[in-house]
């Protein structure tokens, strides 16, 4: 019986991890990365077209990257802002992303968190989240089931101190569900998603 698991981001990304810039001033500049590495993540075949980063708004200072790791890894729990956020409370020495109030930690996603990352978005402690998109679109473009997310998410974000910005990169974002829909990658819903009815898919 296992008693410990390791997630780690895939080899491409950790050898360009010293050629990322380490800033990143502007929230557009923030996501245009993003869906640079969502675009490679899936070809590389370590799991979808998701990338997530956590960075100081304030600053542009990069604090971490994350891929969608679950095909490589073979954790379901391996989502891009999984990985973003569990790096990023690395990096900083706590659990609790909103802890120093000096500083303004962002999550940027290429997506409205799934129902999964949604959950781990609210207890990470960060406190603005900026994302390409939040409609169909993801579900419809590439097969995924992103679960019965509530329609009013944002809210449920902003009423917990949590900044919502959206529309930032979506067409680039939508691009890359394109592109990846009209690939072979593999699209791992649960059970081959037998089943299971995507409303507006």
């Amino acid at each position: 019986m296992k008693s410990s698991l390791a997630l780690n981001l895939p080899e491409w990304l950790i050898d360009d991890l010293p050629l990322l810039p380490t800033r990143l001033e502007t929230a557009e500049e923030r996501m245009a990365l993003v869906n640079r590495l969502a675009a490679r993540n899936y070809v590389e075949g370590n799991g979808g077209p998701f990338a997530a980063l956590v960075a100081d708004r304030q600053t542009g200072e990069l604090i971490s990257v994350g891929v969608n790791v679950v095909l490589s890894s073979g954790i379901a729990a391996a989502h891009a802002e999984f990985m973003a956020l569990s790096l990023a409370q690395a990096e900083v020495g706590s659990w609790d992303l909103g802890a120093d109030r000096e500083r303004e930690l962002e999550l940027v996603v290429n997506w409205r968190p799934c129902v999964m990352c949604y959950g781990s978005t609210l207890w990470s402690g960060i406190r603005y989240l900026v994302v390409a998109g939040s409609g169909p679109e993801l579900e419809q473009l590439t097969g995924f089931d992103e679960g019965p997310m509530r329609d009013d998410w944002a809210e449920q974000f902003e009423a917990r101190g949590i900044s919502v910005t959206q529309n930032v990169g979506r067409d680039d974002a939508l691009a890359v569900f394109a592109a990846y829909g009209a690939s072979s990658a593999v699209v791992y819903n649960a059970r081959g998603g037998d089943g299971v009815v995507i409303p507006g898919a």
